[in-house]
């Protein structure tokens, strides 16, 4: 293999990479790759239109003092996703405030930030936060022109802005780059091409180990979202009054109130949930489960009011996965880190996925009839029963 050759193969690799992040970070609904800041609230650390990496707090939960963080926000800019810094940690949850800001997010009336409400990290190195400089005006640039075209707005998966703008543009980007990945990918999939005066394809055959690849992508892609898309944080408000109500909600200072939690199963293999208290005073129980194929099961959440009267907001965790593996493993494996679980589901979902194609079609490439030579499916079949029974 020539160094050109080994470079292009390199590059779609890198690509790829670029493209599962992405994909993966639509399927969460959250910054998994890059972010930029739309305005100047972070200034000098991260000025406006900067890019940064998002680090997903499924990857990195941990929070300390001084990290910047982007958080699902209550009331800045009427809610959405804000990157600010932690300036400091209260039974309530986290301090937050824009570098350049006179004065915190909750003097200006948000609620403290929680664990369940950080969706990623800025990632910094030494404490300063490596940006990306002008990512956030190339993507607003297209989103600007894209907008003028369409007169439309969409939002922000892979490719996430943050503060208080829009993101049809990065959409467009992540497609751009998505469709330039998968077309490096699939033509560094088959053999290198020959420069000769004679074809030496074969017309209307796929390489065994690109037909296979393809199998895969969509078994891992389909199992990731059957685990990932129902996983997420549940929000439960709690009002602590001197004048509590029949409401369960509203109870008074001190006391603890508990909620039923539905966890349903619409799939046809059964799951296994675990259950995370992501903010202060809340407990759960059982906090592992195992739901069967299209059943329903039930777990308790407390939640004990502060001393002190007011509205307050608890979040819950709940983690889905594919039960491949004995719920015991699955739960180590989480306790790990979720994305050890996800990883180990995969990997018995593609260990089936193989065994099953090697079974039902060989290893040999395939080729695909016209339409004049099509055999059914039922004589297709009947043929590879004898070949099994021949062997």
């Amino acid at each position: 293999m020539t160094g050109t050759a080994l470079l292009k193969r390199t590059l779609g690799v890198g690509i790829a990479l670029v493209v599962v992040l992405l994909l993966v970070g639509q399927l969460l609904g959250q910054p998994i790759l890059l972010g930029y800041v739309a305005t100047g609230s972070m200034e000098p650390a991260m000025n406006a239109g900067d890019g940064f990496v998002a680090v997903p707090s499924l990857a990195d939960s941990s929070v300390e003092q001084g990290d910047v963080v982007v958080f699902e926000a209550r009331e800045l800019h009427g809610g959405g996703l804000t990157t600010h810094r932690v300036v400091g940690e209260t039974e309530e949850g986290y301090v937050t405030k824009g570098d350049a800001n006179p004065f915190t997010d909750q003097d200006g009336g948000e609620p403290h930030v929680t664990d369940g409400q950080i969706v990623a990290k800025a990632w910094q190195v030494n404490g300063e936060v490596v940006t990306i400089p002008h990512l956030g005006t190339a993507i607003m640039g297209a989103q600007h022109v894209a907008e003028s075209a369409s007169g439309t707005v969409a939002s922000v998966v892979g490719l996430t802005a943050t503060d208080d703008s829009e993101g049809l543009g990065a959409v467009l980007v992540a497609v751009g780059v998505a469709l330039l990945g998968f077309g490096t990918v699939f033509e560094r999939l088959g053999p290198a091409r020959r420069e000769t005066r004679r074809s030496r394809s074969r017309e209307n055959v796929i390489a065994f180990w690109t037909a296979l690849g393809l199998v895969l992508l969509v078994f891992v892609t389909f199992a990731t979202a059957a685990m990932v898309v129902p996983s997420g944080t549940a929000e439960y408000e709690l009002v602590s009054t001197d004048s509590p109500t029949d409401d369960p909600q509203v109870i008074a200072p001190g006391e603890t109130t508990e909620l039923t939690r539905t966890v349903d199963n619409a799939g046809y293999l059964p799951i296994v949930a675990v259950h995370e208290a992501e903010s202060n005073n809340v407990a759960i129980g059982p906090t592992t489960q195992t739901v069967g194929i299209r059943s329903s099961g039930e777990t308790t959440v407390s939640l004990t009011a502060p001393d002190e009267t007011g509205s307050y907001t608890r979040h819950v965790g709940e983690y889905r996965y594919l039960a491949v593996l004995p719920p015991a493993a699955i739960v180590w494996l989480h306790g790990l880190h979720p994305l050890a679980a996800i990883a180990a589901v995969n990997v018995v979902i593609v260990g089936l996925a193989v065994a099953i194609v090697l079974v039902v079609f060989g290893h040999d490439d395939l080729r695909l009839r016209s339409v004049g030579d099509h055999v059914p499916a039922s004589t297709r079949l009947e043929r590879k029963l004898r070949e099994w029974l021949r062997e």
